[in-house]
């Protein structure tokens, strides 16, 4: 009996190749599992592990200009907090000890508003009981303080777990905040040696002062916008006609002769005391119906066209001669008050640019109005100065008594009107300092103040005097200042050769005082005022600002006593002053009070450079050239005569996708904690990391679209890397560079090109590497390169022509584990270079790779020098092969081929190109994945393609003339059946 014939099974051919397999996920569900992330690293203490692994490596530290303690995150602090830790992380990454202390400002007006909405106005005034007990009509000034320091700490908590949340690496454990004893009491040590450096005095003058804010502001915290205000043409009747007739060479005046100012500021007409002539200009007596003017002559034109009066000049002098000359005030007529004469002062700052060229002067209310003055004479306490802190006049003051001086200009246009001295007033619109915190306009205002010197003079309790003074100290720092970019030297320069002296004294309760006692009477200070500094700090160190403000004048002087100091003062003489030191000066110290002082023990090395400046880097957005850059600067040169940082780097700010600035009125906010909520604060970070910040920073959900689709290309490529290596380990399976294929080579030799450009070189002297785009601290470029890297480099070649070789050798063959060999150094390098932006992922991959519990630990690779050769000979096979994928795609799209593995192709190429594609020998046809490839001479490139006429192979899908060549696998080509079955294909190029 015949048997039956059996048909051998169907063999699964899929199931022999080398398909990829990875953990790491297609879809990266960041919302959800970068929490766990964020969670480990605070768990396990991931920065003091990081300062472990870096002992003994050079420093860098960037140190941090504190947001403010109030409110939620805005997308400018998650834009700023993200590129801080860039930079961090990409220095940790180079093999620097990169240090980074977050920190906190906490002093300051806005939360003592805070405070104030809700214990009433009547802060820092004794504490009164109201019925029942239970209630207050205030609180007491350490009350306000304390109060202050509690809301502050609450809202450092919830701005911390945003930071964290962002993937910020820092020493979260242990911040430094300015409110903390630690910082109060060293900054109070920082303002005692600029004392002793003779930069610091007492001195009235004109300051910003901001009526919300009931204090005076710094240059810092002035910002210009348009303001309404009306312009006025005020007639000062002459007091000494027959001089003023002389003066113009005339034998008398035959009528009232008057002065006439213009001025933009109606409110501080009550308080003229004198008048400003330019010495050089000429001058003019216009004769009218309505009596005598003088103004300048090139403005007589204008002037009687804006009074609509005619007239003609009938006399000339220069400003010099009229030097003294009296004029009544304006209202001297209306009310006794205003009996008071304006003598001519001579002034440079007089034009005739517009008005009149004569400027009226209220010395309490203008910086050049005082110092002409005060220059002439006039003694501080004779200048008149009605307006309260409040912005209303003295409830005294004749004729505007109590009434706020924006709404006294009204009332003062017609009493000038109904006096007959008013020639012409109208609107006008024009650009106004504002305080950057409530919006609102400010004036200058004459008040008793501290200041820090900015040119010569003498301080109070000089022991050290410094060689130059603060500006030239300032202005050669800057010369030794690495900016980024570079145009921010210029702004700062100038804002330092063009600035005034810095009042540094605020009259509010919630910061770090000025500790000094003040005689009752004359106002001078304590002799033993460095001892109270001392004891003021060591008080503060002890109790915080609060034990200060509790402290009596005699509690101070029993510790004076107790130093064997204080018997040449009587303490009853004294009272303490109740100033505080502005803000700026708590952040603008903080070089010294945290990283020299209250953090200098941290770690196992202080966190700061022993020589130079402390800091290599501070950042901040381009507005603090005039803020934590500013003060930072002149504190640094007023201690040490020179800058705390090595270099600054400003960023612009978050706007909208059309470039408008973010304001809830526009509902054009875009909100961090929503955005990580939603598609995860990667796309948050990659979002800084890929755009320039030198000029403001776009962002609308479009834009968060596009970053979105950078991040899946990025994360596709490292999952493919990652499935393509899982089965390879470096130290059994790595081939060794010269035994690599050479396309192999050619992919590392690109890699370390990149690498070049991104990390720049590894230096063995001092161990880290420098240069390149992070060392310049740029990202966009790195994001644009590595974007590029994946979708060109890798996807469409390297990792395409790979395909074959991984899939369909043998897995433990020579061909596979050259090109794993490449995939896993690609793959240590991509990672390092996308650590800085995209943490968790690189974090993730880390974790799936199993090297240790963070990449952070770790430092850029160093790959094989670059092969220019190989570069140079693998760039023009890229370019003839995308020749030729263009040629396929033009036949595919008529229908004759379906995948370029369909088609043969006939390169017609020039004798270089030749040699070129000779040298590939048969991988020629797997570098183009065409199933068939000849090469014809010729003069230039020319490509044919026409669809094989071979069967396909089941396995590996080339067309060929051997499939079916083995009998027991008639469906495989002879290269699939030798992979399989024998000693396997040998590759060589490809």
């Amino acid at each position: 009996m015949t048997e039956p014939h059996h048909q051998p099974a169907a063999t699964d051919y899929r199931a022999t190749l080398n398909l990829p397999d990875t953990p790491f996920p297609m879809r990266g569900d960041l919302p959800k599992r970068e929490l766990a992330w964020a969670q480990n690293w605070a768990e396990q203490g991931l920065y003091k592990q990081l300062r472990m692994a870096r002992h003994g490596q050079p420093l860098f530290v960037l140190h941090d200009g504190p947001p403010y303690a109030n409110g939620k995150l805005h997308i400018g602090h998650a834009l700023n907090k993200v590129l801080k830790d860039m930079i961090v992380k990409s220095r940790q990454l180079a093999g620097f000890d990169a240090q980074y202390i977050p920190g906190w400002d906490c002093h300051g007006l806005p939360i003592e508003n805070a405070i104030e909405k809700l214990h009433g106005k009547k802060l820092g005034a004794p504490t009164a009981a109201k019925e029942g007990g239970t209630a207050t009509a205030g609180l007491g000034r350490a009350d306000v303080q304390a109060e202050c320091r509690a809301y502050a700490s609450e809202q450092i908590e919830q701005q911390r777990e945003d930071f964290k949340r962002l993937g910020v690496l820092g020493d979260w454990e242990r911040p430094y905040r300015t409110m903390d004893p630690a910082n109060e009491a060293g900054e109070i040590r920082a303002f005692k040696r600029v004392i002793e450096r003779g930069f610091v005095y007492r001195g009235l003058k004109p300051v910003y002062w901001c009526f919300d804010c009931g204090s005076s502001l710094a240059e810092f915290e002035i910002e210009y916008a348009d303001k309404k205000s009306d312009t006025l043409d005020v007639a000062f009747l002459c007091a000494q006609p027959d001089k003023l007739a002389k003066a113009f060479g005339l034998n008398t005046l035959d009528k009232e002769a008057f002065a006439v100012i213009w001025t933009t500021t109606a409110w501080t007409i009550p308080a003229n005391q004198a008048l400003n002539l330019n010495p050089e200009l000429t001058y003019a007596l216009v004769d009218t119906e309505r009596g005598y003017f003088v103004c300048a002559e090139s403005l007589v034109e204008k002037c009687l066209e804006r009074w609509q009066l005619s007239g003609k000049a009938i006399a000339t002098c220069q400003g010099q001669s009229l030097d003294l000359i009296e004029f009544h005030h304006p209202l001297s007529h209306v009310n006794s008050t205003y009996q008071r004469t304006a003598p001519v002062y001579l002034a440079d700052y007089a034009t005739d640019a517009d008005g009149t060229g004569i400027v009226h002067s209220a010395p309490a209310y203008g910086v050049d109005d005082f110092n002409s003055c005060v220059a002439h004479g006039l003694a501080y306490d004779d200048i008149l100065n009605p307006v309260q802190g409040n912005g209303a006049y003295a409830a005294d003051f004749a004729l505007f008594g109590g009434q706020h001086i924006w709404k006294a200009v009204p009332v003062i246009l017609d009493a000038l009107k109904n006096a007959g001295r008013l020639l012409s007033t109208h609107g006008i619109t024009h650009s106004y300092p504002h305080c950057w915190r409530h919006k609102s306009p400010v004036i200058y205002r004459a008040a008793a103040q501290w200041f820090i010197r900015m040119d010569e003079g003498e301080g109070v309790f000089t022991t050290d005097k410094a060689s130059q003074t603060l500006r030239q100290l300032a202005l050669q720092a800057i010369e030794h200042t690495r900016f980024y970019p570079e145009n921010g030297k210029t702004r700062l320069r100038d804002m330092i050769a063009n600035r005034p002296d810095w009042c540094i004294s605020r009259q509010r309760s919630w910061g770090v005082p000025v500790p000094f006692l003040l005689h009752k009477d004359s106002g001078e200070l304590h002799p033993d005022t460095m001892a109270v500094l001392d004891i003021a700090a060591a008080m503060v160190e002890q109790g915080g600002v609060e034990a200060w403000s509790r402290a009596s004048v005699n509690d101070i002087q029993t510790l004076l006593t107790a130093q064997g100091k204080g018997q040449s003062a009587n303490a009853d003489d004294y009272s303490k002053s109740t100033d505080i030191l502005e803000v700026w000066f708590d952040s603008g110290s903080t070089f010294e009070h945290v990283l020299r002082g209250s953090h200098k023990d941290a770690y196992d090395r202080a966190p700061f450079h022993d020589s130079g400046p402390e800091a290599d880097l501070y950042l901040e957005g381009h507005d603090q050239h005039r803020g934590w850059f500013h003060s930072s600067l002149l504190l640094g040169c007023a201690l040490y005569g020179r800058a705390p940082y090595r270099g600054l780097l400003t960023h612009g700010f978050a706007t909208d996708g059309q470039g408008r600035k973010m304001s809830k009125s526009l509902g054009n906010t875009v909100v961090p904690q929503e955005v990580t909520d939603k598609l995860g604060a990667e796309i948050v970070r990659l979002w800084v990391a890929s755009t320039d910040y030198s000029g403001d920073l776009n962002i609308d959900d479009k834009i968060l679209a596009r970053v979105v689709d950078t991040y899946r290309r990025v994360r596709n490529t490292l999952k493919f890397l990652l499935a393509n290596t899982s089965d390879f380990d470096i130290q059994r399976d790595a081939v060794a560079l010269n035994d690599m294929l050479e396309v192999d080579r050619y992919a590392l030799s690109r890699a370390a090109q990149l690498q070049a450009d991104i990390v720049g070189q590894f230096n063995p002297q001092t161990r880290v590497f420098e240069g390149g785009h992070y060392g310049r601290y740029e990202f966009h470029p790195v994001v644009s390169k590595l974007q590029v890297y994946c979708s060109e480099d890798l996807g469409a070649f390297y990792l395409d022509v790979l395909k074959d070789r991984l899939y369909t050798t043998a897995a433990g063959s020579h061909a596979r584990r050259s090109a794993q060999t490449a995939l896993w150094h690609i793959t240590q390098a991509m990672l390092r270079w996308m650590a800085p932006f995209l943490s968790f992922t690189a974090e993730e991959a880390w974790g799936v790779l199993g090297l240790g519990n963070t990449i952070f630990k770790d430092t850029y690779v160093a790959l094989p020098a670059a092969d220019t050769g190989l570069l140079e000979k693998w760039s023009r096979i890229r370019d003839i092969r995308d020749a030729v994928n263009k040629e396929i795609e033009n036949i595919r799209s008529q229908g004759s081929v379906g995948s370029p593995l369909q088609a043969e192709v006939v390169l017609g190429v020039n004798p270089q190109d030749m040699a070129l594609l000779q040298s590939l020998g048969q991988d020629a046809k797997f570098v183009f994945i065409v199933s068939g490839m000849q090469l014809k001479a010729g003069n230039e490139l020319s490509v044919s393609v026409t669809p094989s006429s071979h069967t396909k192979c089941e396995r590996c899908w080339h067309y060929s003339p051997d499939v079916g060549s083995v009998a027991a696998h008639p469906s495989l080509c002879a290269r699939c059946d030798s992979n399989l079955h024998s000693s396997g294909e040998q590759r060589a190029f490809a």
